[in-house]
Formats: structure tokens, C-alpha cells, sequence
């Protein structure tokens, strides 16, 4: 493997180089082996290296285990590598401060210059917010944008099953990137590992971290700003106040990229994230055409033509039409916020027997879902 390459992986390697001491050695030295090359005092001198980094400089190449990036690299003609400023590094993400020197790739690698759109959100949404990731990404991926999220459980997960479940006119199924804050050599969690051979297979596994690389909490936030970094907006599904995808819409506000929110229940912590947003200027979102006007209509090449999101909510009306007197009554009762048996109870006057049964024939029609804590919540 050429020698330069060789060094680059390992300076990646090097515990403490991060983006900022990458690209200040390299200011300094011109090349990566020069780096090694250098002797302390001429390492000493450059910004943001600390001492405990050039100790470990000093320990040279061999010390860095590079050799598993180098394995990893000749074990599959999918696997990849590239560097900030080479000519295939996705030019939005190398707009953003301190853009990840290496990127290692596995998958179609091509989708990494296409028109993007990150969808995040909950590790633990409700149901609805599960349908609407998996509705606005194949809705969207349908038209053109490839959708991008960070693999995670919940709103991740979702949103890249309904990109790859997408179908275009001619059949070819929608695209999906997802970053990894692992090594590739690592799925996490190991629930999406069938997941992410789909997404091999369709779409592209992205990480800035070396093979090896374990679920550090410190790379989470890191992994953030490279799926706000690679796209032109981000969509924020469902988020508690404090959470973790408010880190990918803080970065995308940062990177002057546009932010959008799904408001929900004012009694759902799942909200109340998006709500902060929506409050700090975030777009609020009820249907795909409203990201379309922000984004595709931008794009040449890109279909603007998306079918209204109301298709679900007219089945279910649909389906309203064939519902029995009680069902009906049921149905008024529930409103659009979760509620309690209890509360029903009280609300329509039914037995307990009569109101479980019509609970269950609306479950079973997909109008309501059954929630945690013995709630209800209609769909729609």
C-alpha cells in the first residue's frame, strides 16, 4: 500500500488528532509521513498538539495498529477510504469547520455527491412517530433526495427501512446513507446488523472512525455533525428535550443548513424537542411538499412531484366509513392526544367489556395504536 496513505490512516489513529491537530501537522509538515518524520521539538511547536499526542507521534507508525485499516481496505472491493480535499469528498460536507480528514466508506460510494436529507429522532418515538419516519423518507426518497441518518434504534432505524422500501418508476428502490460512530467493522446496535447489509447492498455505510473503533459516547456528537455536514436540511421526527438529534439540528443550524420539526402532542415528551425547535425557527413539517418547497424544488434533476402525505390519513377515512355506531363514538372520544381507559371510560360511558372490544377492532383496523402505560392514541 502506498506509504503515504500508509501514514494518513495511522495519524487518524493517533489518540487525541482530531480534525483540528490533523489539519494543523498538516499545514505544518506538507504530508502525513513527514509528521512521523519529525523529531519533538519540530512537533511541539504546531497548535493543538498536546504532549501526550507527540509522545505517541514519536512511537511512529508501527505503534498505531494502522494495519487493521490496511486489512479492512484489501478484504472487499466495497470498502473505501478517502481524504479531505481529494476530489471525492462530498462538497458540503468539507464546507463545515473542521471536516473530518478520513472517511471510510462501505457501499456506493457515488451517493456521497447526491442531493441528501438527514431524518433523525427519538431512540424510543412512539408509534406514530415511527410511521411518520418511515413515511417521509420513502416519500422523499421516491423523488430523488438520498436519505441520511445515523443508524441508531427508533427514528434512525426507521427512516432508512422506508428509503430502501421506496420504489421509483422503473422499480429501482430509494437511497439511504448512514454514519456510523463505530469502525465499519462494527454495527451498532447489533439489532440493525440485518439492516446494515441492506443498506451495503443499496446504499452506503460512512464512518470518520478506524477500524476497531468501539461505541465511545464521546463519538456520538462527532457522528452528528457529519450527517448534518453531508445534507441540505435535517428533519427532526420526535425528540425529547434533551437528546441527541437536537445535536444534529443545532450542527445543521450551525452549518447554515436548513432545520425542520415535526410537532406532535403537547402532552408527549416525545415533542418537546421538536417544539424547541420550531421556536428557535425550525420549520414546522405536516407533509413532505412542506420540505419540498425548501429543498427539491431547489434541485435540477430532481422531481418536485411528491403525493400528498394525506394518502395515509384518506385510508384511514376510508376505513372510518365502514365503522359501526360504538366504533364511531369511540373514535370522537379518543381525540389526538394519548389518553387512559379510564379517561375513556368516563368519556363514553361504555362497560369495560364494550369499550375493550371496540378498542380492539380499531387496533386491528389500524386506526388507533396501544401504548405504554395502558394509553391509546388515534392515528392520523
Amino acid at each position: 500500500m502506498d506509504e503515504e496513505l500508509t501514514a494518513r490512516l495511522a495519524l487518524n489513529r493517533v489518540s487525541g488528532v482530531g480534525p483540528a491537530a490533523f489539519s494543523n501537522l498538516f499545514q505544518c509538515f506538507n504530508s502525513a509521513s513527514e509528521v512521523f518524520n519529525a523529531n519533538r521539538t519540530q512537533l511541539s511547536r504546531v497548535s493543538d498538539v498536546s504532549h501526550d499526542v507527540v509522545n505517541l507521534l514519536l512511537k511512529g507508525i508501527e505503534a498505531t495498529n494502522v494495519e487493521l485499516d490496511i486489512l479492512w481496505l484489501e478484504e472487499n472491493p466495497c470498502h473505501q477510504v478517502i481524504f479531505f480535499q481529494h476530489q471525492d469528498y462530498p462538497e458540503l460536507l468539507a464546507r463545515i469547520h473542521r471536516p473530518p480528514p478520513v472517511l471510510f466508506l462501505k457501499g456506493d460510494a457515488t451517493l456521497l455527491h447526491s442531493p441528501q436529507l438527514s431524518i433523525v429522532g427519538s431512540r424510543n418515538p412512539t408509534p406514530g412517530g415511527i410511521e411518520n419516519a418511515r413515511a417521509f423518507s420513502t416519500e422523499l426518497a421516491v423523488c430523488g433526495l438520498t436519505i441520511t441518518s445515523g443508524l441508531a434504534a427508533g427514528i434512525d432505524g426507521a427512516a432508512h427501512q422506508g428509503a430502501l422500501d421506496a420504489k421509483d418508476g422503473t422499480g429501482n428502490c430509494g437511497k439511504t446513507i448512514a454514519v456510523a460512530a463505530t469502525g465499519l467493522d462494527r454495527i451498532y446496535p447489533s439489532h440493525h446488523r440485518e439492516l446494515a447489509y441492506r443498506i451495503v447492498e443499496k446504499g452506503l455505510l460512512v464512518s470518520e472512525f478506524p477500524v476497531g473503533t468501539g461505541p465511545l459516547q464521546a463519538n456520538f456528537p462527532r457522528r452528528n455533525r457529519v450527517i448534518s455536514g453531508l445534507s441540505l436540511g435535517t428533519l427532526v421526527v420526535e425528540a425529547a428535550k434533551r437528546s441527541g438529534s437536537l445535536i444534529s439540528a443545532r450542527c445543521a443550524m450551525e452549518q447554515d443548513r436548513e432545520v425542520f420539526a415535526i410537532p406532535g402532542s403537547i402532552h408527549s415528551p416525545q415533542s418537546r424537542g421538536c417544539h424547541w425547535l420550531i421556536k428557535q425557527g425550525a420549520k414546522l413539517v405536516e407533509t413532505s411538499d412542506d420540505i419540498a418547497e425548501e429543498i427539491l424544488l431547489m434541485l435540477p434533476g430532481v422531481n418536485p412531484d411528491i403525493e400528498d402525505n394525506n394518502d395515509s390519513k384518506n385510508k384511514h377515512e376510508e376505513m372510518a366509513l365502514d365503522l359501526s355506531k360504538s366504533e364511531r363514538h369511540l373514535m370522537d372520544a379518543l381525540g389526538y392526544d394519548p389518553v387512559t381507559l379510564d379517561s375513556l371510560l368516563s368519556r363514553t360511558g361504555m362497560v369495560i367489556d364494550e369499550l375493550s372490544a371496540n378498542l380492539s377492532q380499531l387496533e386491528l383496523k389500524g386506526l388507533i395504536d396501544s401504548l405504554p402505560g395502558g394509553r391509546f392514541n388515534r392515528r392520523g
